[in-house]
């Protein structure tokens, strides 16, 4: 395997760590702005604050777009549960065809 491939096999397993801690991170949110929803905790505990605050600012890049378009039903956010889908496609279906692409450009 040249350095290129491997360079190249990296890179893709990075972006595939990154779609995985974006996965955890989504799925983290929505459990989170569930216990606060039944009052099981509160933000005036200091760390979860942080941590909710820290959610909110991965997940918000990913989620606002579709919030755009689609809308609550009944008070129940879908765009978490579409996120979860678009990643996982991305995950199963374009990541490994743009690395196997990417190697049969750079003949590894």
């Amino acid at each position: 395997m040249t350095l290129a491939a491997s360079l190249v096999g990296f890179l893709f397993f990075l972006i595939g760590a990154a779609l995985k801690l974006v996965l955890i991170a989504i799925i983290a949110n929505a459990i989170l702005s569930w216990l606060f929803a039944f009052d099981v905790i509160n933000y005036r505990n200091r760390f979860v604050y942080q941590l909710a605050t820290a959610l909110d600012r991965i997940t918000s890049p990913i989620l606002a777009p579709l919030r755009r378009f689609i809308p609550p039903l009944g008070g129940i956010d879908l765009t978490p549960v579409v996120a979860l889908i678009i990643i996982q496609g991305l995950q199963i279906y374009v990541v490994p065809a743009l690395h196997l692409t990417s190697l049969r450009l750079i003949g590894g």
